[in-house]
């Protein structure tokens, strides 16, 4: 029998709802819509609203790589790592603009999981299948304990 992650049950229990009430504040002002959660593999959808562009009217770079960060952020907490993890960089690839109203994906897949270290693969998908973003990212394990958290 596989050994129940509390914090994975509870990001369960949101799967189809918006995400506005986590550990992230930054992640609630994004207010995605959980797809898919497991060990290892999130997918989050994000409306592009105005309030996320930049003067040319599409998403902004620096959203794009919020909304990247925060999805791997989620995946990492559940895990199974007893320390919260945090991000020691993100490398992100801007392929194609997203317009205001478009329905993006942000799907992200934990590509190497150590004690200390946490390997992550991410992309920005539209509707349509195109691709907006790819990115990579090392998560560090902190001193912080989960269990710690107010969550």
């Amino acid at each position: 029998m596989e050994n129940l992650n509390p914090y994975l049950e509870h990001f369960r229990k949101l799967i189809g709802q918006k995400l506005d009430k986590t550990p992230s504040m930054a992640g609630n002002w994004l207010a995605g819509t959980l797809l898919e959660i497991d060990k290892g593999v999130i997918r989050v959808a994000y409306t592009v609203l105005p309030v996320m562009c930049n003067p040319a009217k599409i998403l902004h770079g620096g959203v794009a790589s919020l909304m990247i960060d925060d999805v791997i952020g989620m995946g990492n907490f559940v895990a199974g790592s007893e320390y919260l993890m945090t991000s020691i960089n993100l490398n992100v690839d801007f392929l194609s603009a997203a317009q205001i109203g478009e329905t993006l994906e942000v799907s992200a897949k934990l590509v190497r999981s150590g004690s200390n270290l946490n390997h992550w693969d991410a992309v920005i998908t539209k509707d349509s299948g195109k691709l907006v973003a790819k990115a990579s990212s090392n998560m560090i394990k902190t001193h912080v304990k989960l269990s710690e958290l107010e969550f």
